[in-house]
């Protein structure tokens, strides 16, 4: 098999109920770049990344083009099927930018998929679970705000709940996770408070230290991985690193050096499902739970989190959370991917299992072949 066409597309995801809120950005529409791959055998494979603004991390929906755009040509002709190959192939014609280079993985294993009548999951070990465990992100906001959306998605049947924190008085994030505390005392969910980055060590090391009754996560509550173990040994805390988790060079020192207690792993930042199942790997090796989701994102990258979600050892699963709450309709109005009682249903068809209508993202910004 060989790639013959490579079509890039841009498509907007407009935030339900926005603006999305969270310690370094507001965002009211995300820019997704959707990546199709179509072989010389006919079967097409689908890809997607999707980040959050150009603020959140060093990465941006027109650098993920201008990636691809610089890319797209040489990957014509090579074989989709052998993930490693590609992966070398792509870090041969750039430097960098796994987060664009993760479009192209993602569509290669849907191919992959398609090709031998499996799904993903199947290609990535096989899954656990037929009910992926997800998990809900609050968005800051005010004490009360925040303790009924809390209430809610408990009652919903989330096992977990993310409650960002940061860029405002650390008393206000103290008071938010006292009276979320309050409804999810005795339920069993777990609790994970996000600073995105945010927080000064001054305050999380006082938040932590008025809060030792409270069984919650520090998750990436710093700018960097100095900061945070600058004060790791002071916390009353367990430590989770989200955005610094860049590469897999970067997860194995902090993972050898006893930085951190668990990941908050985005697909795509990784560089894509092969990168992705390495990391899974890693984190089974030192016993490290971590989350398999992505910035933002619709139908493609929900299923591809979703099919290395439900491979991931359950005692591991922090769980899988998707946009697809804050985002109307579907790529695929069949097989559309979702959340039902706090977990999501494993797409059932090959590949990702889910088929876009490419009609809806209009004519493509780029197409190489």
């Amino acid at each position: 098999m060989k790639i013959t066409e490579i079509h890039v597309y841009s498509h907007q995801l407009p935030v339900k109920n926005g603006p999305y809120v969270i310690a370094s950005s507001k965002v009211s529409s995300l820019d997704s770049t959707l990546v199709k791959i179509v072989t010389d055998t006919g079967l097409v494979g689908w890809g997607e990344t999707c980040p959050v603004g150009p603020t959140y991390q060093p990465q941006h929906a027109l650098g993920a083009r201008a990636a691809l755009a610089e890319m797209a040509q040489g990957l014509i002709g090579a074989n989709p099927l052998h993930p490693l190959a590609l992966r070398r192939r792509m870090d041969g014609l750039l430097n960098g930018h796994r987060y664009a280079k993760a479009a192209v993985d993602i569509a290669a294993y849907d191919l992959m998929g398609k090709h031998f009548g499996v799904r993903v999951a199947d290609l990535l070990g096989g899954a656990v679970t037929e009910r992926v465990p997800s998990y809900y992100a609050t968005g800051v906001g005010e004490p009360d705000d925040i303790a009924r959306m809390a209430a809610e998605k408990i009652a919903e049947g989330y096992p977990r709940l993310q409650i960002k924190i940061g860029g405002r008085p650390v008393e206000i994030d103290i008071e938010v996770l006292r009276r979320v505390w309050e409804k999810a005392r005795g339920t069993g969910v777990r609790l994970a408070a996000d600073g995105n980055r945010n927080l000064p060590t001054r305050d999380v090391l006082r938040l932590s230290r008025e809060c030792p009754d409270i069984p919650f996560v520090l998750e990436q509550p710093c700018n960097s991985i100095e900061e945070i173990a600058a004060i790791r040994g002071q916390l009353h805390h367990g430590i989770y690193l989200d955005e610094n988790g860049e590469d897999l060079a970067t997860v194995i020192r902090v993972a050898g050096q006893g930085l951190v207690d668990g990941f908050g792993m985005k697909v795509t930042r990784i560089g894509g499902l092969h990168a992705m199942a390495t990391f899974r790997d890693i984190c089974e090796a030192r016993i490290l739970p971590h989350t398999c989701d992505d910035a933002w994102g619709g139908d493609i990258i929900a299923a591809a989190c979703t099919q290395i979600g439900a491979t991931v050892q359950p005692r591991l699963m922090e769980g899988v959370w998707l946009a697809q709450p804050y985002i109307d309709g579907h790529y695929d109005t069949q097989n559309g991917v979702k959340i039902e009682g706090g977990h999501i249903a494993l797409p059932k068809g090959p590949g990702l299992g889910v088929v876009p209508d490419d009609g809806i993202f209009g004519a493509p910004v780029a197409s190489f072949g």
